[in-house]
């Protein structure tokens, strides 16, 4: 039985990523037609996930989990076409003007819709309601992190450094950005941003010391952790996190930060009603298999398998929570 891959051989997954991942399902007996499909009950051929971040972070990751599933569910080929570029945006304008057939799907992160509007106009930013959400997938929770090399052990003693703390993030507007902006502006520490496009290099700067401190998503940094060659400094949860159980979190430490990254699978708007039923079905079907909570547990992602009328109040309510704080502390997430 096929395995999915994990987040901690992440720039491994990388290189593969563009050449065997393409055939993840093509297994066991699946359709291999071209993608578009044909007559006869949905689907047809093959339905392509698209991704808007680099090969080898957790967004790239999780789709390619979700897809080997489906695809195999529905007996056909669920090829992975990375396509990164502004924080996904750059995808997810592609995948709004597709054809709303069920043939090319995508993995979403919510700070596209909840964050990035805030480093927008109105007219460039994306809209949750130019697609049609089929259901939500999972939660990936951040930690602020800093090198062994460093001395620091928490927020205070950043602020204690008596410097400007270069700070990397996953990208603007992003949770990463956010998350640090609202930190340091709170603790008054004087920053610089960093950013880098997806978690893989955001890991990579921090190792090596391009910046002092940078936030990710926990299962692109809990091996490094682990490993000891990263020192977790704070959590952006409402509560611990049970895979850093001793990582106090921002609230802990005096600072009323919390910001969450979840994702959710999306389609075309107008896509029917029974091609959105039969990818909600493969999906809960994924959702179930061991291999796939064996893959949540191992990347350190917590199951948020909602429906899309949940997906949206989540949305609906980050949005004007962030903007709230923003706005509070006077910060502008475009530099």
């Amino acid at each position: 039985m096929p395995r999915y891959r994990t987040i901690p051989r992440r720039v491994l997954m990388g290189v593969l990523g563009a050449t065997a991942a393409i055939t993840l399902t093509a297994c066991g007996g699946v359709k291999t037609t071209s993608s578009g499909g044909g007559d006869g009950e949905y689907p047809t051929g093959n339905i392509e996930f698209s991704v808007g971040a680099s090969a080898g972070g957790s967004t790239d990751l999780i789709t390619r989990a979700l897809a080997q599933g489906i695809g195999k569910e529905l007996g056909v080929s669920a090829p992975v076409i990375n396509k990164p570029g502004a924080n996904g945006a750059l995808n997810a304008k592609e995948l709004q003007a597709a054809k709303p057939d069920g043939y090319k799907i995508a993995v979403q992160n919510a700070s596209l819709f909840t964050i990035t509007p805030l480093t927008v106009s109105p007219e460039e930013a994306t809209k949750i309601e130019d697609f049609d959400v089929i259901t939500g997938i999972s939660r990936d929770d951040y930690v602020m992190a800093t090198s062994a090399e460093s001395g620091y052990k928490s927020i205070d003693d950043l602020k204690k450094a008596g410097k400007t703390i270069r700070y990397g993030t996953t990208g603007v507007g992003t949770g990463a950005q956010l998350a640090s902006a609202l930190t340091f502006k709170s603790a008054g520490i004087e920053s610089t941003a960093v950013p880098f496009d997806g978690g893989a290099p955001a890991l990579t700067a921090l190792l090596g010391n391009q910046v002092d401190v940078s936030t990710m998503q926990i299962g692109e940094g809990i091996e490094n952790i682990k490993a000891g060659k990263l020192v977790p400094l704070a959590v952006f949860s409402a509560e611990r996190i049970p895979y850093l159980p001793d990582v106090k979190t921002a609230k802990e430490q005096g600072y009323e930060v919390q910001v969450t990254q979840y994702r959710f699978l999306t389609a075309p708007k107008g896509t029917p009603e029974n091609v959105k039923t039969r990818l909600l079905d493969a999906a809960k079907k994924t959702f179930a298999t061991p291999e796939y909570k064996q893959f949540n547990e191992q990347n350190s992602l917590t199951p948020m398998e909602i429906s899309p009328e949940e997906v949206l109040k989540a949305l609906q309510s980050d949005t004007a929570t962030y903007k709230e704080q923003l706005n509070e502390f006077g910060i502008s997430l475009t530099g």
